[in-house]
């Protein structure tokens, strides 16, 4: 016979069967709103993320162009710094070159007054003096040597001066290239977006690089390299203006001394010429003199020899007369006669020889003073010779004008126009 089996386990009321239908709907309800409410949150969110993402990259964007425009406003004000550099420092070379060239021309003028001063050294005896060309002479190496070394400064400042600009636009030129290379980095990043293929997670981006400075460094380091630059650049200005002045100063004082020597070469050129034809006018009375002396002279000679000769017939006559004979040997009027002249013509002829030794004092003392003559007339002539010489050697002196072209103001963008050479009187010794 069947019988009836059960399911074993567990059985459930029916309250319990209804309560866990109310259950199972009440969770269901309870878990929809759960969802619903986390659905419109994540909604929410959703928008309020890419609001945030959306301003976020904005606000990024724009700081990136901000930033390029900050970088390239630096570089422009680089570019144009480098370009005045660059200008300031050619015209500084050009200057200090200028100055080198004065410095050379100077060489040859102290060759020249060196050269004067030998020359004149072979001078002879008495016509070896100190006088105002010698003095002058020496004025004028003292002048170039003074006008050389303060040259020479000049060019060392000048070189200096060189070296800390081209210091300064080496630090331009880091930090132009260095701005450049910012300038395509974020140029680059203000290109990227989400379709870009180059983009990835990178490991821990948001790190802090070694030698990140702030804002207000990289302000500063900016400012402070473009002002020392300017100011380098304001000493340049200010060292070519010092030097240009330098030149135009020594050039003058070279010029003046140059002239005052000149002057005194000229000057003792013409007391020389004086003093040498005065010797030669001197020279040729005294050779007249002389003449006239030995016209004399023989005159002299031969009235002396006449008087001798009278002095022989007399004597003879005198002598002759003693052989009288007897009575006739009377001291009578031709006796007394004979006497007389005897007495007359040994005066004359003491009186004749003494003139005559007078005479050939003279002479010799004429001829002395003549060879004097002479011999001061070939100093005088070895004198002159020399002086037109070194006025020959002088000639090399030729004076010129410098003429600088229009030199550019890097400070302050302006041409600095020269002044004239008659206003400034640069004279330059070639």
């Amino acid at each position: 016979m069947a019988t009836l089996s059960e399911k074993p386990g567990q059985r459930f009321t029916l309250p319990d069967w209804h309560t866990n239908s109310h259950l199972i709907s009440a969770d269901a309800e309870r878990q929809r709103s759960t969802s619903h409410r986390v659905r419109q949150e994540a909604r929410a969110l959703r928008n309020e993320t890419n609001s945030q993402t959306k301003w976020d990259e904005h606000d990024n964007q724009t700081r990136l162009a901000e930033r390029i425009s900050s970088v390239n406003r630096w570089k422009e004000i680089l570019d144009k710094c480098l370009a005045d550099i660059d200008a300031e420092i050619n015209a500084l070379a050009n200057v200090k070159e200028a100055a080198e060239h004065a410095l050379q021309a100077k060489n040859l003028a102290l060759d020249v007054a060196i050269d004067c001063l030998t020359l004149r050294e072979s001078r002879r005896a008495v016509d070896v003096v100190r006088d105002p060309v010698e003095e002058e002479l020496h004025k004028e190496v003292k002048v170039i040597e003074k006008a050389k070394k303060e040259l020479q400064q000049r060019v060392s400042e000048a070189f200096e001066q060189l070296c800390l600009l081209r210091e300064a636009r080496q630090q331009l030129n880091c930090d132009h290239r260095h701005k450049m290379e910012a300038l395509e980095i974020d140029n680059a990043c203000l290109s990227l977006n989400v379709n870009c293929p180059n983009i990835s997670f990178k490991v821990n981006p948001t790190r802090v690089p070694d030698g990140t400075t702030a804002l207000d460094e990289w302000e500063q380091s900016n400012q402070h390299n473009k002002e020392h630059a300017e100011a380098e650049m304001k000493s340049a200005a200010e060292l070519r203006e010092a030097t240009l002045l330098t030149i135009a100063q020594t050039n003058n004082e070279l010029e003046a001394q140059r002239v005052a020597t000149e002057f005194a070469f000229r000057k003792r050129i013409r007391d020389l010429e004086r003093a040498y034809d005065e010797l030669r006018w001197q020279e040729q009375s005294t050779l007249e003199e002389i003449a006239e002396m030995e016209k004399d002279i023989r005159h002299l000679e031969e009235d002396l020899r006449r008087k001798t000769q009278n002095l022989q017939v007399a004597h003879t006559r005198l002598e002759t007369r003693t052989y009288r004979p007897g009575r006739e040997l009377c001291r009578d009027q031709v006796q007394y006669g004979l006497t007389d002249e005897v007495h007359q013509l040994e005066g004359t002829i003491r009186v004749l020889e003494q003139k005559l030794a007078e005479s050939q004092d003279a002479l010799d003392a004429l001829y002395r003073q003549l060879h004097r003559i002479q011999t001061d007339i070939s100093y005088k002539a070895v004198s002159l010779g020399l002086d037109n010489k070194c006025m020959d050697t002088r000639r090399k002196l030729v004076i010129s004008t410098d003429k600088f072209t229009p030199e550019l103001d890097t400070f302050n963008r302006t041409v600095t126009h020269e002044l004239s050479p008659r206003k400034n009187g640069q004279l330059q010794l070639a």
